[in-house]
């Protein structure tokens, strides 16, 4: 690899695609010029592997991906060495989650997760075909719901998932249920193999994200780009994180963010 030693970690709803449309096309300028540049881009979202995948090969990019907010990392075959393509869990899997679900609807908490519907309704939440709504559907090691019970029920919900192990993070349309990782442990553990197999560069890590569930993420990054939209405000960095925030929502936010970093002489 050539160019400066970066590596882009992205979330895509809101933040490279468009939330309403999942168009990504305003942003093509700044993928073209990291693809000149050789810098990696890594896809990072809710998404399903099934998802990110026909994602990936719409955008070109072949680079590592993170899947369903860190449950899982997956490499290509012959990235950093020669061999198959690696997929590495971080988390509990889905089946467990499912469980431990079912016995807390039976304790009175009303909720539908993505298990609960057809394809045709995961389409109709989501604004996805059915081809996407059944590949939204095929899950690693979360459960995206959606809360049917007072708002008062919320706190007593999350609580009972941190007793057994799990969390709940809020994503742009959907809660998610998940074991204790995050995106954040994700993007560290791919920084880590960028690291050992290229020692002798500078590697420095860019997050880009618009909701709570990229705040680790993006605390994590060496520079955070925070971007334009409702869950914004709702995101809390530590004193001192350098943070850059886009004017703009969506990818045409992101464009301007991007080729912004790619032009500073410390990037160069």
């Amino acid at each position: 690899m050539s160019g400066p030693a970066l590596i882009l970690f992205s979330d895509l709803d809101g933040t490279l695609l468009d939330h309403d449309t999942y168009d990504w096309s305003p942003a093509q300028a700044a993928l073209e010029q990291l693809a000149v540049l050789e810098i990696p881009l890594v896809l990072t979202s809710s998404k399903t592997r099934a998802e990110m995948e026909a994602l990936r090969r719409a955008m070109g990019n072949h680079h590592p991906f993170i899947v369903e907010n860190g449950a899982a990392t997956v490499i290509p075959k012959d990235y950093f060495e020669t061999g198959p393509e690696q997929v590495t869990c971080l988390g509990a899997g889905r089946d467990d989650i499912l469980a431990h679900l079912q016995r807390l609807r039976a304790q009175g908490f009303r909720f539908a997760g993505f298990a609960d519907m057809t394809d045709e309704e995961v389409a109709t939440h989501t604004g996805l075909d059915l081809e996407g709504a059944s590949k939204a559907r095929d899950r690693i090691a979360t459960e995206p719901l959606l809360w049917q019970g007072p708002e008062a029920d919320l706190a007593a919900f999350r609580l009972a998932l941190e007793a057994a192990g799990l969390q709940l993070l809020a994503g742009g349309r959907f809660l998610h249920v998940m074991g204790r990782f995050d995106k954040a442990d994700a993007m560290a553990q791919l920084a880590r193999r960028y690291r050992t197999r290229w020692p002798g560069r500078n590697w420095r890590t860019v997050a880009l994200g618009d909701s709570p569930n990229d705040q680790a993420m993006l605390a994590g990054a060496d520079l955070a780009v925070v971007m334009a939209g409702p869950g914004a405000s709702r995101i809390t960095l530590p004193t001192g994180q350098r943070v850059m925030r886009s004017r703009q929502p969506g990818p045409v936010g992101w464009n301007e963010c991007v080729l912004d970093i790619l032009e500073r002489d410390e990037y160069h």
